[in-house]
């Protein structure tokens, strides 16, 4: 069954991982599933993945948008962004890959935003359940912000991966912070969407949209550290009151982005 969304942009961003790219296009094409628009958002990659993009771009018809120097990832979010023409945007890194039931459940996202304003965005892919939901339709819950809630995710409403969103977001959240590592950047929206009263959707299931690829060839570009992993236990102490100064440290930034 073909389905397509002809008021929603495919927003892509891509950084030396044209194979990834190509492998994105080409699963949304698999499914049957297409856009209004495509835009792949480039970060200054080498010339090699450069090369590999306009034969893509050749391929699939998509609206390329690039740089000549690596801006990082909020650069290359906000002049992504800035070339959308279509009423929502549908938000994809490049190392992503839709899965079967995908195109179904963005039918449902479609609806809920069309008939709901208040909602500002829908989220299809976490690494972890956010804490705080209220169901709500089809399988999608509402994410529910309480500042004495004391699970430092809640602060984590919004996220890089996989969501859809109006395309006026950066009107009304601001734009992405330029200059710093992209973790950060991410942090930073995620204080703004909270600031201004953002609305959102999870999909409760949240690994059966879409998978995480990352291969030898084109590993993530992202770096975490790795003695949160550690299960020992002082590692675990340490954790523990790691997370307790993050909690009072994210209700700061917040009550400062507020004033």
């Amino acid at each position: 069954m073909p389905y397509y969304f002809p008021q929603v942009t495919l927003l892509i961003t891509h950084y030396n991982r044209s194979a990834s790219l190509e492998n994105l296009l080409k699963t949304f094409e698999k499914l049957n599933c297409s856009f209004g628009e495509t835009i792949v958002s480039d970060d200054g990659s080498k010339s090699e993945h450069q090369a590999k993009l306009k034969q893509l771009k050749r391929t699939f018809a998509f609206n390329l948008i690039g740089t000549t120097q690596n801006k990082g990832l909020g650069n290359n979010i906000n002049k992504g962004q800035d070339a959308v023409t279509k009423p929502y945007t549908l938000y994809v890194q490049e190392d992503f890959i839709p899965k079967q039931n995908f195109a179904r459940h963005l039918e449902d996202a479609m609806q809920f935003m069309d008939c709901n304003n208040k909602i500002d965005l829908i989220r299809f892919y976490a690494y972890f359940k956010y804490p705080y939901l209220k169901p709500y339709q089809k399988g999608f819950s509402e994410m529910i912000f309480n500042t004495w809630n004391t699970n430092h995710l809640k602060f984590y409403c919004y996220s890089d991966h996989p969501h859809l969103r109006r395309s006026s977001f950066l009107t009304k959240f601001g734009r992405y912070a330029e200059g710093i590592k992209g973790d950060l950047t991410e942090y930073k929206m995620a204080i703004s969407f909270l600031k201004h009263n953002g609305k959102g959707l999870f999909f409760n299931d949240f690994n059966a949209l879409f998978d995480q690829h990352n291969s030898i060839e084109e590993p993530s570009t992202m770096n975490r550290s790795s003695w949160r992993q550690n299960k020992s236990t002082v590692a675990l102490i340490l954790r523990f009151f790691y997370l307790k100064l993050k909690l009072l440290k994210n209700h700061l930034d917040l009550w400062r982005a507020q004033v």
